[in-house]
């Protein structure tokens, strides 16, 4: 019995510890520019720092979505690629300034 409690746990420790460090390699999460600036992405989704959800074009290191209409550089393409676990850079048209993203620290109430 204490075998079984021992081998379970383990197991569970090592699911959850391989699906955080499966996601920390991924572009997917909450991305800070300064305190004004975020950005959420989701698989193929966004939500732009504008605030305005849509689809992108998503691979596991690299985004990137045509800026709609009402938010800054609308009608260019965005392009955002995962430098490391916490740091990706952004650049919306292609004489744009590149930009370095943190992801964004856990809300504190």
């Amino acid at each position: 019995m204490k075998r079984r409690v021992i081998v379970g746990g383990l197991g569970i420790l090592l699911v959850f510890g391989l699906g955080r460090a499966a996601q920390a390699d991924s572009i997917d999460g909450s991305w800070c520019l300064d305190p004004d600036q975020r950005l959420t992405i989701n698989g193929p989704t966004i939500v732009t720092p504008g605030g305005t959800p849509l689809w992108g074009d998503y691979q596991r290191h690299y985004f990137s979505y045509v800026a709609p209409k009402g938010e800054p550089q609308a009608g260019e393409t965005v392009q955002m690629r995962l430098l490391n676990e916490e740091t990706m850079q952004r650049r919306a048209g292609a004489a744009g300034a590149v930009e370095t993203w943190h992801r964004c620290s856990p809300a504190t109430s």
